[in-house]
């Protein structure tokens, strides 16, 4: 899969779960992707990697949000905005569940979500956080 590919697909599943979180908590993300899917048009290129990222989300997104409570400091998640909260979603989860994505491409392209859709300090709160995630998940047990 092409890295324009990928890019696009995180693109759309940041929309999916913007929309998830948005509209309707009480379905599961992948419920509601798929529902969402087929009232709105996705190239099947960007479907496959979108839908995986939706559903790694979903099935870690109690240690997801756990990973982004630790690391956020001083930052509730209720007040961390919606984009943001899900593009460190998305970024958690290729850091940990995704080993064909290296950590840097999988932080640098959270960083592009955040610049593109998110606000004036979602790049550097994003790399921030995602940058302790993978920190400490790449240190030496001790």
């Amino acid at each position: 899969m092409s890295a324009n590919v990928r890019s696009r697909s995180r693109s759309w599943a940041l929309h999916l779960l913007y929309a998830w979180e948005l509209t309707d908590r009480e379905a599961p993300p992948t419920a509601y992707a798929d529902r969402a899917l087929e009232r709105r048009r996705m190239s099947r290129r960007y479907r496959p990697h979108a839908l995986d990222l939706v559903r790694v989300v979903e099935e870690h997104l109690t240690e997801i949000d756990a990973l982004i409570r630790e690391h956020a400091a001083n930052w509730r998640m209720e007040r961390i905005g919606v984009i943001d909260r899900n593009v460190l979603r998305i970024g958690i989860a290729e850091l940990r569940w995704f080993e064909d994505v290296p950590p840097k491409v999988a932080i640098h392209e959270a960083m592009r979500l955040a610049t593109r859709y998110g606000g004036p300090e979602s790049t550097r709160f994003v790399n921030g956080v995602l940058d302790a995630v993978h920190k400490k998940e790449d240190a030496p047990a001790g």
